[in-house]
């Protein structure tokens, strides 16, 4: 189908009401994967993160992975969702309250991970007793808690506007404190890493706004593909010319994120560059197949929302989870990379805790740098996106997320 003909559509949504015993379903078994994930928390609490593939070489592993792509989920649907407001620019046909709700769940994972990889909830309290300020760590701890606050306001602030009972300025106000701080948030989050000196693939001044068009890049696409599930549910009715609005800026986010990339390469296999073995473990090395995948699956994505012909529903949803499994895939490469190239030689004391497999001697003792999860860590990990299917679907019932006349 033409995107004429597509346009020419109001929407392709059912007839049928939203929600009923399909809902309830879901929500039953997002209920149950999150049980599940507690119980085997309760497992990794008793037996500690020893259960897990993490190592001294390795201490960050899938948790802060899913942190990291999280939070930008989370700042990407705001972004798209507070730009047209604060800038006064036309929206997408009302989209902004379930943009801003997914954003709202996303944060709720990205802290939940957070939780999961202190090893011990107890450690939250020690976190805010013996903080160290000038740690970035905390500066993101601190504007995360911020971010989650602000999504809430501007979430209710809509709600009010929509009721007639706050004006559009104050609206317009709080848009763009909240596009500042989806901005802040994840370049902090960036900062984290690109202030090690000890790490090779960490330390570069461009990691921020590399964080920030992924973010971009994989919170478009899951609002796109939100809508459009929505959409074919009968929850919500959208001109497809707004689908096609967003699959277009989905396409130049990723055109963007992927020159980022490039530039980031090149400037490390330039000959005489520092970063070579960086961009051969990525090309050839252990991480390829995620290098490969994100290249590969985000050039089809972009293809998908640039060529007309291609631009049909089924297809912006694939162009979409293509786009999301390469961001995914590039947080890969970015944590467990950074492990594995250290800046500086043997900074400490060599024992049998600081390599990665002692009883194989000397010869055995680096072998096993490349992390890879433990089933325990994929178990919760997948417990806390069920938990977040659980918060969305719940908002999707309860709260009043449909589009109004006024919203549009």
């Amino acid at each position: 189908m033409s995107e004429n003909n597509q346009t020419a559509s109001p929407s392709s949504a059912p007839a049928a009401k939203f929600g009923g015993k399909g809902l309830n379903i879901a929500i039953v078994v997002a209920a149950a994967v999150t049980v599940a994930g507690l119980v085997l928390w309760g497992v990794q609490l008793t037996g500690g993160l020893a259960q897990s593939g993490m190592r001294n070489f390795d201490s960050w592993g899938l948790y802060i992975t899913c942190f990291m792509f999280l939070v930008g989920l989370s700042a990407g649907g705001l972004i798209i969702s507070s730009v047209p407001r604060a800038f006064g620019m036309k929206g997408f046909g009302g989209i902004s309250k379930v943009a801003v709700w997914t954003s709202i769940c996303c944060t709720v994972l990205a802290i939940g991970f957070v939780v999961v990889d202190l090893g011990q909830p107890l450690r939250l309290w020690e976190l805010f007793a013996y903080s160290n300020l000038g740690s970035p760590l905390m500066w993101d701890i601190a504007v995360i808690a911020i971010y989650l606050i602000l999504s809430i306001v501007y979430l209710w602030a809509t709600l009010r506007s929509e009721a007639g009972k706050i004006s559009e300025k104050a609206l317009r106000i709080v848009s763009v404190i909240a596009l500042v701080c989806a901005v802040l948030v994840h370049s902090v989050t960036a900062w984290i890493f690109g202030l090690q000196q000890a790490h090779e693939f960490w330390y570069t001044a461009l990691l921020a706004p590399w964080f920030v068009t992924s973010a971009l890049v994989c919170g478009t696409a899951l609002v796109l593909i939100v809508v459009v599930a929505l959409r074919r549910a009968g929850y919500m009715e959208l001109a497809q010319e707004n689908v096609v609005k967003m699959a277009k800026m989905l396409g130049a986010f990723v055109m963007v994120d992927l020159y980022f990339f490039g530039c980031d390469l090149l400037t490390s296999a330039f000959p005489g560059g520092s970063g070579a073995e960086v961009v051969d473990m990525l090309v050839s090395g252990p991480l390829a197949p995620f290098f490969w995948v994100e290249i590969i699956g985000c050039a089809l994505a972009a293809a998908v929302c640039f060529v007309p012909r291609l631009r049909t529903n089924p297809l912006l949803v694939v162009a979409s989870l293509l786009a999301i499994v390469g961001i995914f895939c590039k947080r890969v490469q970015l944590l467990v990379g950074g492990f594995q190239i250290p800046n500086l030689d043997m900074p400490g004391v060599m024992t049998q805790y600081s390599v990665t497999d002692w009883t194989a001697g000397m010869a055995g003792a680096y072998q096993g740098m490349v992390y890879w999860p433990t089933p325990i860590e994929f178990g919760i990990a997948l417990g806390v996106f069920g938990l977040g299917a659980l918060i969305l679907l719940l908002g999707l019932k309860f709260l009043p997320l449909k589009p109004a006349e006024n919203s549009h």
